[in-house]
């Protein structure tokens, strides 16, 4: 059976404008995609290793089986600073995405789960966030979609932008590593996707940071894929046929 999508009455909304500079332990989770069984699975890993703060860094909710539960889920995180992706400006603006019918037909999909006002929302988070000297950005400094190559190119002094931190975290990739930058001082670090990784591992990606100046851990963690494929595929798959590309995408793990 289907799960009820929920009223925009009954969400959560992000709380925006927050961040906290403490000594927890910060989990990092980016591009989760509605992927509530790899999203629970992180939260639990990252709780129990101490996790007291998370980074949300955009692409919550679209292309998922759970798009509604996601955020409610997201939103119920005592310590949370938020960052806008692509796919929330998608959501709000569709003209901004491709006109590629699967993306057009999952932006509609997601835009009746969530609701005007939710979609609002998500589409004022800030595109950028500072949290414990390091940056945190969706794709690069200077856009929510081009982004860093998992090896040095000569595109990677465009990307920086003009960026005074020494480190700088991203994703949109849905691949993950860290690296040296290629044209500055800068450590770069993809946590990789929670929801949809493109690395050919399906488990759920996501990164641990300690205090200022700490170490970055990029973590995995197991989950039930085929449980969300199958609900995507359940839930959205009379929606335009987007629903079969995004669950061969989670069980391959590949674009």
């Amino acid at each position: 059976m289907a799960q009820r999508q929920r009223g925009t009455g009954d969400l959560e909304l992000p709380r925006q404008g927050r961040r906290w500079y403490t000594d927890a332990l910060l989990a990092v989770l980016y591009d989760i995609h509605g992927n509530l069984g790899a999203l629970e699975a992180v939260l639990a890993d990252a709780e129990a290793t101490g996790a007291e703060r998370f980074l949300l860094g955009g692409d919550f909710t679209l292309f998922g089986a759970w798009p509604c539960e996601t955020l409610t889920r997201l939103s119920a995180l005592p310590a949370a600073t938020w960052v806008r992706g692509n796919g929330e400006r998608w959501t709000a603006h569709p003209a901004q995405a491709p006109a590629d019918a699967t993306i057009q037909a999952a932006i509609t999909s997601c835009v009746g789960a969530l609701g005007i006002e939710a979609i609002a929302e998500l589409d004022r988070l800030a595109t950028a966030a500072d949290v414990d000297g390091v940056h945190f950005v969706h794709a690069s400094p200077i856009s929510d979609l081009r982004s860093f190559a998992a090896a040095p190119n000569d595109e990677d002094g465009e990307l920086l932008g003009p960026i005074s931190a020494g480190r700088l975290v991203f994703g949109h990739t849905h691949l993950q590593f860290r690296r040296a930058a290629a044209a500055a001082d800068v450590e770069l670090a993809n946590p990789g996707s929670v929801g949809m990784p493109f690395d050919g591992d399906r488990r759920a990606a996501y990164a641990l940071l300690e205090r200022p100046g700490g170490a970055l851990e990029l973590k995995r963690v197991a989950y039930d894929w085929a449980a969300s494929a199958a609900a995507v595929r359940e839930r959205f798959g009379a929606d335009g046929g987007w629903a079969e590309i995004v669950a061969g995408r989670i069980e391959r793990a590949a674009f």
